[in-house]
């Protein structure tokens, strides 16, 4: 495997970051993760442009265009052949000392991994997932905004470590306010009374590109979308519910805190938006042998 490393191709075991880099000191940095299907780059605009949206918001300059980006984005895909995969996309902000002072890191660094990923076995996209509401709740967008992708997933690990402590791959995380927010790394959605409902930004979510593409998926379809403050309860009577993001595309969700959603089988409609989705991810994107 080849490894875009600050405008350079290098195989994985020389890809090396320094123990001063703040990216691993302090979790100082931004990131993407993006899909490639038929050999074509799925919404590499929308990933770039939040991207930079997200290092504006923490002072950190990245040191190529937007368009250098996705050149080299592309670049990393075809030396590694990744016409189906996972691309991972990480700006650090560079060496500094093992103080905070952000300024004292003089020079950025950029990392581009393209590879295989599967976050969930197939068969779960047919017969739905098993998951739980967990007691880590959603960072206060006051003290870290949910909009900024930024290296520290700590939030969303210790909230993985108890779904997987409960014996489930997934699970809900609500705000302070104690409102359904996200799951620990996808969007979430119900469908009640035909309608598609989602939390909105001020619920503490990442507005997601995935979740961005299903509304309008749905819209199309004729479906109802609504952004919704949601409580447990909301979900629990729902009548259909999936997640959604880039590694997890479309998933279907049967049951959350042992209560059955719907009949506890993917639902007609979350089915026919994976569906959609599918088959645009398929026909859209940037193509990577240009």
């Amino acid at each position: 495997m080849k490894i875009y490393m600050n405008g350079k191709l290098v195989p994985e075991k020389q890809a090396r970051v320094s123990v001063f880099d703040h990216g691993l000191l302090y979790g100082d940095g931004v990131f993407e993760g993006i899909r490639s299907y038929n050999g074509r780059v799925f919404m590499l605009d929308e990933h770039v442009a939040r991207l930079y949206r997200s290092a504006r918001a923490i002072a950190l300059e990245i040191p190529m265009t937007p368009e250098g980006i996705k050149r080299a984005v592309l670049r990393t895909c075809h030396a590694n052949k990744c016409n189906n995969g996972y691309v991972r996309l990480v700006v650090t902000r560079g060496v500094g000392t093992l103080g905070l002072n952000p300024y004292l890191c003089k020079k950025p660094q950029i990392i581009i991994i393209a590879a295989d990923i599967q976050l969930y076995p197939r068969e779960l996209y047919k017969k739905g997932l098993d998951i739980v509401t967990v007691g880590t709740m959603r960072n206060q967008p006051e003290a870290l905004n949910p909009s900024i992708k930024s290296l520290n997933y700590l939030n969303n690990v210790l909230a993985k470590i108890e779904a997987i402590n409960a014996g489930v791959m997934e699970a809900i995380m609500l705000n302070p306010q104690g409102f359904v927010s996200e799951a620990t790394g996808d969007n979430l959605f119900i469908i009640r009374n035909g309608e598609l409902l989602t939390p909105p930004t001020e619920a503490g979510i990442l507005e997601g590109i995935t979740r961005n593409v299903v509304m309008a998926l749905a819209r199309d379809m004729g479906i109802t979308v609504r952004e919704k403050m949601m409580s447990r309860y909301d979900i629990y009577t729902s009548d259909e519910m999936f997640l959604t993001g880039t590694a997890a595309e479309v998933i279907p969700v049967v049951r959350v805190d042992r209560r059955v959603i719907g009949d506890g089988n993917p639902g007609p409609q979350t089915m026919a938006l994976l569906k959609s989705f599918k088959d645009f991810a398929g026909s859209s994107g940037t193509p990577i042998h240009a």
